[in-house]
Parts: C-alpha cells; sequence; structure tokens
C-alpha cells in the first residue's frame, strides 16, 4: 500500500496513482499538460475580488434566465387563454 504520488492523501494499492489524480493526469493526456495547468490557473487561482466578480456574473445570468423563463411561460399562458 502506497500513498498517491500526487496528492499523498488517499492509498493506492495497485497503481502509483489514485482515482482523482488519474483522471487529473488523463486530462493531460487529452488536451496537454499546459492547457490544463492554464485551465485551473484561470479558474482557481482567482483573487477574492475576482471570485466575487464571478459570483455576481453568474447570479446575473441566472436571474436573467430565469426572468426569461417566466416571461415566456407568462405569454403561452396569455396565448392559450386566447
Amino acid at each position: 500500500m502506497f500513498s498517491c504520488a500526487l496528492c499523498e492523501q488517499e492509498s493506492c494499492y495497485w497503481s502509483n496513482l489514485c482515482p482523482s489524480c488519474r483522471k487529473v493526469k488523463h486530462y493531460m493526456s487529452c488536451f496537454t499538460r499546459d492547457r490544463v495547468v492554464e485551465v485551473l490557473d484561470n479558474v482557481l487561482a482567482r483573487t477574492e475580488d475576482k471570485q466575487n466578480n464571478k459570483i455576481e456574473l453568474e447570479v446575473r445570468k441566472e436571474i436573467a434566465l430565469k426572468e426569461l423563463s417566466l416571461k415566456q411561460k407568462k405569454k403561452a399562458k396569455m396565448n392559450a387563454e386566447h
């Protein structure tokens, strides 16, 4: 029994990587190591301000989608009544 060579948190019996780290390795083979690191940096390595801006942007998008959905439902209901 060995610990995972990457995360060093999980025990590995048959290989040197745990299932989660093997998945990361698979992504690196599908794309490139540089692309995977770039995505991780862009997504996870945000300052708190950028994180808050991203959250606010996503919330605004979600609100806009819900408002659109409500308008469409209301319009469909009005059309069904006539």
